[in-house]
């Protein structure tokens, strides 16, 4: 059949959708059911035609029709907002938290910080199990500025707390970033996390020692409110790095590229996860965290609230996925 006999004799029915498209304007859900399946026909008929005239190189300016009806009819059928709003609520707090929830590096990725985090808080706090832990960890010199830094702890404005969530979306994003590219090479990115995991605690055990003086206190202060966002970020990130790294390694049957891929895109909402953490975590630490009147219980609340809301979204939202007889409809 030559080229315009096709063209003539399909045209009405390429018409025929491009007309119900514009009458029906966005409420596909809202029509009849024989509208529906009208429009539904057209629509893959016209998804028919295009691969055709890609395939037999049909004139450029029929293929480039048939890619515009193709692409309304398509949002037409899948993109109504009742769609998408249902869609994004069940990805959101079904979907993202239940894979979370049951993702084995995400379980690795928690074991080991919070491993070693609490280990090394402890060397560093009890001076009689290991002397000079803190100082072998963070250097003399590091301790000297910890103390330092966390003498003064003055009040500040909404001005100066812009300027520093800022700084810390910043700071917060290049840490997790870090743990992020380094655990896709898997090992280098352990001892990363393994590292940050006993510098942190080392810290943290230093400068809750009572002979840190007022640098203890201060320290407190500062740390309480932002830490479950942040700290939880980190994981995430490193997590999500780790479960891309071993995809090459552990392809399941597919081919190495096709594994970094699907792998990738099903780490996406466990990355986005780490990105709200740390945006959370530098809102409260550039507002909140240095304001010194701002009472230390108010600040423990805070970081009680936090962590209520992290189990919530992780633990009593993915739990259920855990259990043999639970809803399978995750990722």
């Amino acid at each position: 059949m030559k080229v315009a006999e096709l063209i003539k004799l399909r045209s009405p029915f390429w018409e025929e959708l491009e007309d119900l498209s514009i009458q029906m304007g966005g409420r596909l859900k809202k029509a009849d059911p024989e509208r529906v399946s009208r429009f539904a026909t057209l629509y893959r008929a016209a998804c028919a035609d295009l691969a055709l005239a890609e395939s037999y190189q049909l004139p450029p300016q029929t293929v480039e029709y048939l890619h515009r009806l193709v692409g309304r009819a398509h949002n037409q059928l899948y993109r109504s907002q009742n769609y998408q709003f249902k869609s994004w609520r069940k990805r959101i707090f079904s979907d993202t938290p239940r894979l979370i929830f049951n993702d084995p590096c995400i379980h690795i990725a928690t074991v080991i910080f919070w491993g070693l985090f609490l280990i090394a808080a402890f060397l560093s706090y009890d001076t009689a199990v290991w002397p000079g832990f803190s100082e072998a960890v963070v250097g003399v010199d590091g301790l000297d500025r910890l103390r330092e830094n966390y003498n003064g702890f003055g009040d500040s404005g909404i001005g100066s707390g812009a300027f520093m969530m800022g700084y810390y979306i910043q700071n917060n994003a290049t840490i997790g970033l870090q743990c992020f590219v380094m655990m896709l090479l898997v090992i280098p990115g352990v001892v990363v996390l393994s590292y940050n995991a006993i510098y942190l605690g080392a810290v943290f055990g230093f400068m809750f020692r009572h002979d840190s003086g007022s640098a203890s206190e201060n320290f407190q202060n500062f740390v309480t409110a932002h830490g479950p966002f942040e700290l939880t970020a980190i994981i995430l990130a490193a997590g999500a790095g780790l479960k891309i790294g071993l995809s090459w390694m552990m392809s399941d049957g597919l081919n190495r590229k096709d594994s970094l891929l699907k792998t990738a895109r099903e780490s996406l909402p466990i990355v986005m996860c780490a990105v709200v953490l740390f945006i959370l975590a530098a809102v409260i630490e550039g507002f909140i965290s240095p304001v010194g009147g701002f009472p230390w219980w108010g600040k423990g609340t805070v970081a009680v609230g936090s962590s209520c809301l992290l189990m919530i979204y992780f633990v009593v939202l993915g739990y259920p996925a855990a259990w043999p007889g639970g809803e399978e409809d995750g990722f």
